[in-house]
């Protein structure tokens, strides 16, 4: 009963097998990434700046101009990852999702909620190394220190050892715990709002205004846990380290550059999570199909 799913507290998701996952989260992500990487390299470089940069738009200029291609530095890790971390946050979700399910069979908005952080924690692990690469090759500063992202990786783990693949493991957990609490919870909310649909077409267009407006959402709530984590996965062993724990990071750059930096790099982020969350919603449930 299409009525009933798209209003309000769904019922209880069917779990897809983890392969389906696999396939929809990876061809979601990866279609995602190819289209808005440009962006992504711009909102790390604002978020890496410290004191008032450059706007959204002469960064994105001057990339074009100056780097060409080289701006797809970094795009090798994440489009590694994409698949894996896609199928891990819907599975994951969905695999959450009988805990936060009340008497009655329906998954509440809270218990929606409470799965899409317990998702976020769960992708967060999967993520962190990848994360600290794609940093390092994307900070406009580390141009000429990494050849690619097989010399970056090397030079890695011989100058800081394997663990510091892990570095800024705890900010990456706030990051996508609020992320995407965010964006599983306002989900359902979303296209209860909506009139229910009744083609193929308006289903598409109801998964992509809620998957839009929710990573809108996430993106709002995550944003200053993404500059701190840049700050922290940016630092290499032999500068010294400013940035450790997310909490007092965030003190920290809110004391010296205001409350405003902890928003840094916000609208490109946006502009990618934004209408990059309606693009997931949809691909996702069109290949889940």
């Amino acid at each position: 009963n299409s009525r009933t799913m798209s209003q309000g507290a769904a019922p209880k998701a069917r779990a897809e097998p983890f392969w389906k996952n696999l396939v929809a989260g990876g061809i979601a992500g990866v279609t995602e990434i190819l289209i808005m990487y440009p962006l992504d390299v711009v909102k790390t470089r604002a978020q890496l700046q410290v004191g008032k940069g450059q706007s959204m738009f002469t960064q994105l200029i001057d990339m074009v101009k100056n780097d060409g291609f080289k701006m797809y530095r970094g795009i090798v890790p994440p489009i590694l990852v994409e698949a894996p971390k896609r199928a891990v946050k819907f599975a994951a979700n969905q695999a959450y999702q009988p805990m936060f399910t009340g008497k009655d069979g329906k998954l509440g908005r809270m218990g929606a909620t409470g799965a899409g952080v317990s998702a976020g924690i769960t992708e967060a692990f999967l993520v962190v190394p990848f994360e600290l690469v794609k940093i390092r090759l994307q900070a406009k500063e580390n141009q000429g220190l990494y050849r690619n992202t097989m010399d970056c990786v090397m030079k890695i783990a011989r100058a800081e050892g394997p663990l510091a693949f892990f570095n800024g493991l705890e900010s990456t957990l706030w990051r996508h715990a609020l992320w995407n609490g965010g964006y599983f919870g306002l989900i359902p909310n979303v296209r209860a709002a909506l009139p229910a649909p009744k083609t193929d077409g308006q289903k598409m267009a109801v998964n992509f205004i809620a998957g839009a407006l929710a990573g809108t959402f996430g993106t709002i709530l995550n944003t200053p846990a993404d500059v701190v984590k840049s700050r922290i996965q940016n630092q290499r062993k032999d500068v010294p380290r400013k940035y450790n724990w997310a909490l007092p990071s965030l003190q920290v750059i809110a004391r010296e550059e205001g409350i405003g930096a902890l928003y840094k790099g916000f609208l490109p982020k946006v502009l990618r999570l934004g209408p990059g969350g309606g693009i997931l919603l949809v691909v996702f449930e069109v290949v889940s199909k």
